[in-house]
C-alpha cells in the first residue's frame, strides 16, 4: 500500500517523492484508489499557500498565486489532458482523428480557448467564495473530483493499445478493497466543509462524470489519460460552481 500511495504522489506531483524509494513501473497500474489522497497533498498545499500569500497580497491576487502553486505543484498534468480533450473532442470528427490530435503534443484552438475559461471559472467562482470557505471547499473539492472520476476505469476500456499510451501505462481495473480505498479517501475531506449544504453540490460532479462518460463512450469507446485528466478538473470545477449556487440560492 505504502509503494501505491508514494507511486501516486510520485505521479501527480513533481516533488521529488521518487528520490525516497524506488518505485516498481508495475505499481502505477494500480495506484487509482490513492488518486485521492494524492488530492489530499495537492489540494492542501494551494490552500497553504492561499492563506500563506493572503498575509502579503489581497484575497485575489493570494487566490491566483494558489491556483498557481498547485500547476507548478503538479506540472499542469491536469490541465495538458483538459487542453487535449478540447482539442480532441472539439476538432476530431472520428474516433480516430479525435485520438490522433488528443496525441498530439501541440495545442490548438479549442485547448486555449477551453483552458482560458476554465481557469476563469474556477477563479472567479473561488473568489465569491469567502477565504474561509473557499479554503475547506478547495481541500474537499480535489480529493471527491478524483474520487468520481477513478471510477471511469471500471466502466470502460482504455481506448488505445497499451504501447500507445503516453505514460506506458494502463491502468487495472479495481478490485473491492481498492474501491472502498478511493471511496473513503473522496469522502473523508467532505468532513472539512463548512456547511452541510455544500453536499448537495456532490450531484454537479457526478451529473459532469456521467455526461463524460457516455461521451466517451459514444466518441472513442473508451477512455485515455487526457480523458482521466480532463474529468478530474471538469468534476472539481463543477462542484466550485455548484457550491456557490448552494450558498447563494439555499
Amino acid at each position: 500500500m505504502l509503494n501505491k500511495v508514494l507511486a501516486a504522489f510520485i505521479f501527480f506531483t513533481r516533488l521529488p517523492f521518487g528520490r525516497l524509494k524506488v518505485v516498481p513501473a508495475d505499481t502505477f497500474k494500480n495506484i487509482v484508489a490513492y488518486w485521492p489522497i494524492a488530492g489530499w497533498l495537492t489540494s492542501g498545499i494551494s490552500v497553504l499557500c492561499l492563506y500563506l500569500f493572503m498575509y502579503f497580497f489581497p484575497y485575489e491576487v493570494a487566490l491566483l498565486l494558489a491556483i498557481l502553486s498547485r500547476v507548478l505543484v503538479t506540472g499542469g498534468l491536469h490541465e495538458d489532458g483538459l487542453a487535449d480533450f478540447f482539442d480532441g473532442f472539439g476538432g476530431g470528427s472520428s474516433r480516430e482523428r479525435i485520438l490522433a490530435i488528443m496525441k498530439d503534443s501541440h495545442i490548438g484552438s479549442y485547448g486555449v480557448m477551453g483552458l482560458l475559461f476554465y481557469f476563469m471559472l474556477l477563479y472567479f467562482s473561488l473568489k465569491s467564495l469567502s477565504p474561509e470557505f473557499a479554503g475547506a471547499i478547495m481541500l474537499s473539492a480535489d480529493p471527491i473530483a478524483k474520487c468520481i472520476s477513478g471510477w471511469i476505469i471500471n466502466i470502460l476500456p482504455y481506448a488505445r493499445k497499451e504501447t500507445e499510451a503516453k505514460n506506458k501505462t494502463v491502468y487495472s481495473r479495481m478490485t473491492l478493497r481498492e474501491k472502498v480505498i478511493l471511496v473513503l479517501g473522496g469522502a473523508l475531506p467532505l468532513l472539512w466543509l463548512p456547511d452541510p449544504r455544500l453536499l448537495w453540490a456532490l450531484l454537479a460532479p457526478l451529473s459532469v462524470f456521467l455526461f463524460l462518460v457516455n461521451l466517451y463512450k459514444r466518441k472513442i469507446d473508451g477512455y485515455t489519460g487526457d480523458c482521466c485528466g480532463a474529468t478530474c478538473l471538469l468534476c472539481e470545477l463543477s462542484f466550485y460552481l455548484a457550491a456557490v449556487v448552494v450558498l447563494t440560492v439555499c
